[in-house]
């Protein structure tokens, strides 16, 4: 398991914009981001459990108008912010999860068996 640097901690602001990065996952080139909700950091693969597309209704927003879910803007799912679970909408199960450390005021990603850095 590696642990890569993703951005500064005060780049993730509660309910704010998505810190958005890539990872190989299962094999594919895939969209994450990171956010942060009620003081925590948490990171998602950017893929809806509905239809597989990105989140994101303008760049980088996830989180709805409320700052308490975050949606998908094309069929409207919505998923807890804090566990990627499931909370209403046509989800068919929670986000895929990435784990995350925070430590010298910065944000760190966890890769682990299907979830890699992406080679350049």
């Amino acid at each position: 398991m590696q642990t890569i640097p993703l951005c500064n901690t005060s780049d993730l602001a509660d309910g704010g914009d998505a810190m958005p990065f890539d990872v190989a996952y299962q094999g594919e080139t895939c969209r994450a981001f990171a956010i942060r909700y009620n003081g925590q950091a948490h990171a998602y693969l950017n893929r809806c459990t509905h239809v597989p597309m990105e989140l994101d209704y303008q760049p980088n927003r996830i989180f709805d108008d409320s700052g308490e879910w975050l949606l998908c803007a094309t069929h409207g799912a919505a998923y807890r912010p804090d566990t990627g679970d499931c909370g209403g909408g046509p989800c068919r199960g929670g986000l895929v999860k990435i784990e995350l450390s925070e430590s010298e005021s910065v944000v760190r990603w966890h890769t682990r068996d299907q979830l890699q850095a992406v080679d350049f």
